[in-house]
């Protein structure tokens, strides 16, 4: 999954993010407000975190004009502001959740979960499709209650097809919720990632989970692979 942080405190924002690419996430990185507007209006994210205290916009003034804009992105507010009428006014303004600093990044992490998990509408932390079972907590993947080893990348991807199961995803949305904005999309990267999580996934097994359809995209489903 992919994140925004938008946070000047770079020390505390190199902080979050190393954090979280060790989770597994792609993230990209903003400054000040207008950077970070721009980059939430080109770009397609799952989740902003966003800090309210920003040179040239305030995080309160780039989450009311990305409602505006009808963005729906989830918005994960960050402040050193505690205070009750702080927060009425940055869960008012759009945001999702609300985080005073300082803060656990367990807590952080927890938050992020669960905000995506509930703009896919999902109820659990738990990723099911036939007998492939996907902890996005722990992050362990398990089919027929055996262990598979996946890389942050590989992990990320099978997330997103998960999310999105019986569905076809195609490489441009792989790439856009899987790597950050500086990865080079002309590139066939996800062709080889898709290829070797597939080895992964369905080797030894009747059925597979992990389909192409060529020209078109990826699909993961336990049901009759679509022409």
């Amino acid at each position: 999954m992919r994140i925004l942080l938008i946070e000047d405190e770079k020390r505390l924002s190199h902080f979050i993010k190393k954090g979280l690419v060790e989770s597994g996430f792609a993230v990209d990185e903003a400054h000040d407000g207008e950077e970070g507007l721009y980059l939430a209006k080109e770009e397609t994210y799952d989740l902003i975190i966003l800090d309210v205290m920003l040179p040239k916009l305030s995080g309160i003034e780039v989450c009311k004009k990305l409602r505006e804009m009808k963005k729906d992105t989830p918005i994960l507010m960050l402040t050193a502001r505690s205070e009750l009428d702080d927060k009425l006014e940055g869960l008012n303004s759009g945001a999702d959740d609300y985080l005073t600093k300082p803060f656990a990044f367990e807590e952080l992490k927890a938050r992020i979960n669960a905000l995506i998990r509930r703009s896919y509408r999902q109820v659990s932390n738990a990723l099911i499709l036939a007998d492939l079972d996907v902890d996005l907590v722990k992050h362990i993947a398990k089919r027929a209650g055996k262990p598979i080893k996946l890389t942050p990348k590989e992990f990320s991807i099978l997330e997103l097809l998960l999310r999105r199961k019986h569905e076809v995803v195609t490489r441009t949305q792989i790439t856009e919720h899987v790597w950050d904005y500086n990865f080079e999309s002309m590139s066939n990267v996800v062709d080889v990632f898709i290829g070797t999580l597939r080895k992964k996934i369905d080797k030894g097994y009747k059925i597979s989970l992990i389909h192409t359809l060529h020209g078109v995209g990826y699909m993961a489903t336990d049901k009759k692979k679509q022409k």
